[in-house]
């Protein structure tokens, strides 16, 4: 039996109020697995974000001032009624973004991220600091930063809602949540179980909104952290509204990550990777996945023939029939931004197009689904290999020897995840130090634990999600000094 109850009311969540009126209307939600509208929700324009924000800046010092242990609490009680909710949420981010159900986690990575931050609420504490001038006692208090806007990307919705609002809620802070317009209703009911778990009202808004809810929200002098997830190009404009009022930011923007294989690699392991985790784990469309597939010249043909293989085998359908493998893309624009990569680096002659390329058509054609799409032989200075496609498009480049390997994975303008398959134990540890990347993984794609901290270098933006460093984001220190003459 379903457990789908129908989507949330598609109202913003303010203090505690559901507000339908807004200034920015309404939209319609389109299934990206039918091309079909399936549901509309309220848009937050510029007013009601300011309302959210004052909401915010109202509940924020009363949730500050709980004490650790019912703060605690709290984000225990979120992560129950989460864990109790997965079953719902699973079939509802199916039906939004066209998440497999068979694959999705129904925010499991989310109560994860509750349980792990509700654990440092009683952890974060000062030093005393010698002094050395005056005769007095000197020491730091570690305190909130107030109120955090949270821009969520339409892919993972509630991972990143556990990366990003469970620590800055562990912290103190109070958070106005925006998630995509492509993707809002899984914000949406987090925030409903955020009330129901105990939540001061106002502590936890949710906003869905395009552009102008982001810029509002970014540029509101009522917020003391700017936390997105997105492309470098949003990024960059996040940063450069976020500077107005010297808001800091953290910023986790675009991948296009190196899968380095030496000839001593395992190979099933290289190709199951390159398939299950490059191109068919949400379509491809992640920032830190493996797309680009980086084999030295010895193995390089029989990698490549058995890539085309294994995803000519993937199952597209339905994403909420169990046996599904692999879902849509989320919009039609997209599906026809990722076809335009495609007939573009074809006309470049980027690499060989050995698989796919094309959208589903038959029973599938009313949604956006791209095939599973390899390119062989792929040039590395070529668009295709440069850019993030975002998208199940792998490709596959050839190099020899561990010098041109490391300078073919490190010469994109990204550097978020970087991975490299090799039973020598020595090159793996110098390979892995000499990535550009943020985020390593050797002979498997790590899984984002929330106690390890995730981030990206170069054009992948800085700061940190998961672990200690994941909830420093989110407080201040303060000195203070008593003299004792």
């Amino acid at each position: 039996m379903s457990a789908f109850a129908g989507f949330p009311q598609g109202a913003l969540l303010v203090g505690d109020e559901r507000v339908t009126d807004t200034d920015a209307g309404t939209m319609q939600h389109v299934n990206p697995a039918t091309g079909r509208a399936q549901a509309s929700f309220a848009v937050a324009g510029a007013r009601e974000v300011d309302r959210a924000v004052q909401a915010a800046r109202g509940a924020a010092p009363g949730w500050r001032d709980w004490s650790a242990p019912e703060r605690r609490g709290a984000l225990l009680r979120l992560a129950e009624l989460l864990q109790a909710a997965r079953p719902e949420l699973t079939e509802l981010t199916a039906r939004e973004s066209g998440t497999p159900v068979g694959t999705g986690s129904g925010g499991r990575r989310t109560v994860e991220y509750l349980r792990y931050y509700a654990g440092w609420v009683d952890k974060l504490h000062g030093e005393t600091v010698p002094p050395v001038v005056q005769r007095g006692l000197d020491y730091t208090l570690v305190e909130p930063m107030g109120v955090v806007a949270v821009l969520i990307p339409w892919n993972g919705p509630l991972t990143s809602i556990g990366q990003k609002v469970a620590p800055a809620l562990a912290a103190g802070n109070a958070v106005v949540l925006k998630p995509s317009e492509l993707a809002p209703f899984a914000a949406l009911r987090f925030g409903e179980l955020c009330l129901e778990a105990g939540l001061p009202p106002g502590v936890v808004n949710v906003v869905p909104g395009a552009a102008e809810a982001g810029e509002a929200l970014v540029g509101h002098r009522g917020i003391d952290k700017v936390s997105f997830t997105g492309s470098p190009a949003t990024g960059a404009r996040v940063m450069a509204t976020a500077a107005a009022s010297l808001t800091p930011v953290v910023l986790e923007l675009g991948g296009k990550s190196a899968l380095v294989a030496f000839a001593d690699a395992d190979v099933d392991t290289v190709v199951a990777t390159a398939v299950r985790v490059g191109i068919v784990t949400a379509a491809g469309q992640g920032c830190v996945l493996p797309t680009r597939i980086v084999v030295e010249a010895p193995i390089c043909d029989e990698v490549t023939a058995r890539i085309v293989e294994y995803a000519s085998a993937v199952r597209l359908g339905d994403p909420l029939d169990p046996e599904t493998q692999m879902g849509p893309v989320i919009s039609e624009a997209h599906c026809e931004r990722i076809l335009g990569v495609v007939e573009q680096a074809r006309a470049e002659d980027a690499g060989k197009l050995l698989l796919g390329g094309s959208r589903r058509g038959g029973e599938l054609a009313d949604g956006y689904f791209v095939e599973p799409t390899v390119f062989g032989d792929v040039a590395p200075d070529s668009h295709l290999a440069q850019h993030e496609v975002f998208g199940p498009v792998q490709s596959v480049l050839r190099f020899e020897g561990e010098e041109e390997a490391l300078a073919v994975a490190n010469a994109t303008r990204y550097g978020l995840g970087a991975f490299v398959f090799t039973r020598d134990v020595g090159r793996a540890h110098r390979v892995a130090a000499a990535f550009d990347a943020g985020y390593v993984g050797v002979n498997a794609f790590p899984n984002l634990p929330p106690t390890a901290p995730f981030g990206g270098v170069k054009d992948s933006g800085f700061g940190r999600e998961g672990g200690r460093a994941g909830i420093e984001e989110f407080v201040r220190i303060k000195n203070v000094f008593v003299s004792t003459e």
